[in-house]
């Protein structure tokens, strides 16, 4: 079966002057480049997705929390001219330009945006795939969220929660959790938020130990092996707790290998800068899985969007005939919900390192759900009215640089 996006999205025969274009990924990257691709109105664009539902990822710990759902029905996210096809990408076949899909079909595109994101890398320490719970995906949030209200029920109060990884995810699965009463510990494996400065990372630690976030870092913090209600750490310390949730590591789908695209050494579909594929003109990347000139930008939503937004402008360039722009997005920080009353919010350079400024307290947690929901919001916006949310302002002053720097390498290299 051969599935036309132009009918998928309006259900009537297309001229043959009409340009098919498929997203792959319906996150934040793909939900971007989709809405914004319906500018032009003899663009048919089709989102290739695994679900009916757009999932809010920056909220996945407090679907684990049961403080908020997460999801969103895509005809609510969607621009109505965008059709949505449920189902898994099983490989792309540029020579034929079509996305071959797990069920046995097929969708055909004359331009593929490649957004397929990213989750939780496959756990390597002895136990951890079948005794922890991974958050990085909606079903594995689902899931630990019912091992936790399990364990509290045979607890007969909060449960003993063991979170192994100290990123964002971890950070705020844990902060959500102790202040529900669970007893929490939170395993670091090195540093307790290594993004952040270190005058934010006392802060933090400060706030953690007051909501009674056990916090374990520095060498040997690392989880060596998993079992049923214990987890034991690499310098022999055993943490008993009745759920251990998995926020540790995080890797892309390889759809782009099985298709035989060119990648980084991590499996991101590897770009030049201005988002295309450096194999095929008519496949462009966005979001975590993409790759411009082998150096990736921060797995983000902060980044994802931009790159959305920027994917399709390239899309649109190319239809117009025009050659599409270098991109470089800039960042503005990070930041991180500490329960529902507290955040703190770390502010960074364009290039993505952290500053000496942060924001804590009830301010910090206003701003964050100021930036949940206007994230959430703009992609709305942007399948009403495409094309005038401008996501991507902020420019990475230091990228050109960075890049001239590894040409002038690689040729003093190829010299020698």
């Amino acid at each position: 079966m051969t599935e036309n996006p132009s009918t998928a999205a309006t259900g009537t025969e297309t001229s043959t002057r009409r340009t098919r274009v498929v997203v792959v990924g319906g996150g934040y990257a793909g939900t971007m480049a989709a809405n914004r691709l319906t500018q032009r109105d003899d663009v048919d664009v089709a989102l290739i997705n695994p679900r009916p539902d757009f999932v809010e990822r920056i909220r996945l710990h407090q679907l684990v929390g049961g403080t908020h759902d997460a999801v969103h029905d895509f005809s609510d996210v969607l621009s109505p001219r965008v059709g949505l096809v449920i189902g898994e990408a099983a490989r792309i076949d540029a020579a034929r330009r079509a996305v071959e899909l797990e069920s046995g079909g097929t969708v055909e595109y004359d331009y593929l945006v490649y957004a397929v994101g990213s989750a939780g890398a496959e756990p390597t320490v002895p136990g951890a795939a079948e005794f922890a719970y991974p958050l990085s995906t909606l079903e594995g949030a689902l899931r630990a969220r019912s091992a936790v209200e399990a364990a509290g029920h045979a607890a007969g109060g909060p449960p003993a929660v063991t979170v192994a990884g100290a990123g964002p995810t971890g950070i705020e699965t844990a902060a959500e959790l102790a202040e529900q009463g669970c007893r929490v510990t939170l395993l670091c494996g090195g540093v307790l938020g290594p993004y952040l400065h270190p005058r934010a990372r006392r802060a933090l630690a400060a706030r953690l130990e007051e909501l009674g976030v056990r916090v374990l870092d520095g060498p040997g913090s690392r989880a060596a092996e998993v079992g049923a209600a214990v987890v034991r750490l690499e310098d022999g310390r055993e943490v008993r707790g009745g759920v251990t949730l998995w926020t540790a590591g995080f890797g892309v789908p390889d759809l782009a290998a099985r298709s035989r695209l060119s990648t980084d050494p991590a499996g991101r579909l590897l770009t030049d800068e201005t988002l295309t594929s450096v194999d095929d003109p008519r496949i462009v990347a966005a979001g975590d899985s993409t790759s411009p000139s082998g150096i990736p930008y921060r797995m983000s939503c902060q980044a994802a969007i931009p790159l959305g937004s920027l994917a399709a402008d390239a899309v649109l360039a190319r239809i117009e005939g025009r050659s599409p722009r270098a991109v470089s997005p800039g960042f503005v920080g990070q930041c991180l919900s500490v329960g529902r009353r507290d955040g703190l919010v770390q502010a960074s350079t364009s290039d993505d390192h952290a500053k000496k400024g942060f924001v804590r307290g009830r301010t910090a947690a206003a701003i964050k759900e100021a930036v949940c929901w206007s994230t959430y919001r703009g992609l709305v916006f942007e399948g009403r009215r495409p094309g005038l949310v401008n996501w991507a302002f902020l420019k990475d002053g230091r990228r050109r640089d960075l890049l001239e720097t590894r040409v002038a390498l690689a040729r003093e290299g190829s010299a020698l």
